[in-house]
C-alpha cells in the first residue's frame, strides 16, 4: 500500500496543471481551465480511460538519474491543441478532432506541445523550490486503458493526479500527471 500523498506533492501537482494550462492557453489562444485536481500515490502507471489519448513523456533529472513521468490528454484535447498552435481554424480542428491518426504537421505541433508542458512543469518545481530539471522526451499514442511506456519499474510509488480540464468551446475532459515519487525526496529532505 502506497504511503499517503504529501502536501508538497499536492500543491506541486497544481501548480503543474495551472502553468500548463496557462502557458497552452497563451500559446494556443484558447482558453483551457483546470477545473479541479485530484492527488494520489499509486503503486503502478494509471492509464487513461475509454478513449485514445496523447503520453506527453517527461523526464525529471535528480542528481545523477533521470526517471519518466508523462502527461496523458485525451487525444481530442491533444488535436484541438496541436491545431490552435498551428492556427487551424475551428472546423478543421473539428474534423480533426475525429480522427484517430495524426498528419505530419498535427505531430510536429504535439511535439512543440510537449515542450511547452515540460517548460511549464519544470517552473512550477522551481517556484516551489523543488530542485528538479525537467525536459520533453517525446510523445506517443496510448490506447484506451493501456498504461503508457515509461521507463519505470512496477510497484515504485508515483503521485498521479487526475485534473478535471475546459478547453474552451468543448466539454471537461480528464487530465492524468504521473510523476514519479522520488521526484520530491530532495525537498523532503532538505
Amino acid at each position: 500500500m502506497p504511503n499517503p500523498v504529501t502536501q508538497i506533492e499536492t500543491q506541486c501537482s497544481e501548480e503543474i496543471f495551472q502553468r500548463v494550462a496557462g502557458d497552452l492557453s497563451m500559446i494556443a489562444d484558447r482558453e483551457l481551465d483546470v477545473v479541479s485536481v485530484d492527488t494520489r500515490v499509486l503503486d503502478h502507471r494509471a492509464a487513461g480511460s475509454g478513449q485514445i489519448h496523447i503520453s506527453f513523456r517527461l523526464g525529471f533529472g535528480l542528481e545523477d538519474r533521470l526517471e519518466h513521468g508523462t502527461l496523458l490528454v485525451p487525444l481530442p484535447e491533444a488535436i484541438t491543441l496541436a491545431g490552435s498552435l498551428m492556427m487551424v481554424t475551428d472546423d478543421v480542428i473539428e474534423q480533426c478532432r475525429a480522427q484517430a491518426t495524426l498528419d505530419e504537421p498535427t505531430k510536429n505541433a504535439m511535439l512543440e506541445v510537449g515542450n511547452f508542458i515540460a517548460g511549464a512543469t519544470e517552473a512550477a518545481f522551481r517556484a516551489l523550490e523543488v530542485p528538479c530539471k525537467v525536459s520533453f522526451e517525446g510523445c506517443q499514442g496510448v490506447k484506451a486503458d493501456v498504461r503508457p511506456r515509461l521507463l519505470y519499474s512496477e510497484g515504485e510509488e508515483m503521485v498521479t493526479s487526475s485534473a478535471q480540464v475546459q478547453l474552451a468551446g468543448y466539454g471537461e475532459s480528464e487530465f492524468l500527471l504521473l510523476v514519479p515519487r522520488q521526484t520530491w525526496a530532495a525537498k523532503a529532505a532538505a
